[in-house]
């Protein structure tokens, strides 16, 4: 289980509880359109990708079991996390 205020670069490989299948994260702080609820993480199982809309997994921090590949983090992504994925702060609806 990871620290609710941390979160893994995009690329970042992890596995989910009670799940076989690995995970690779390809979008944060997502709004779910359909149930207007917020999570930490979008993603698709690896190595497959998305294919199609039901490929799409809304998870949070507290859903990761293990992290196998962390992904690539240079200054953009530290002040992009520093900036926009502040957990104080509320997301809008895109």
């Amino acid at each position: 289980m990871m620290d609710k205020k941390a979160y893994l670069p995009i690329g970042s490989i992890v596995l989910l509880e009670g799940q076989k299948k690995r995970v690779m994260i390809d979008g944060r702080r997502v709004i779910c359109g359909t149930e207007g609820k917020e999570y930490d993480y979008r993603g698709c199982f690896y190595p497959e990708g998305v294919r199609e809309q039901s490929d799409v997994i809304l998870f949070n921090n507290d859903d990761v079991s293990m992290i196998y590949f962390i992904g690539f983090q240079d200054i953009e992504e530290l002040a992009f996390r520093k900036i926009v994925l502040k957990d104080d702060e509320p997301l809008e609806e895109a």
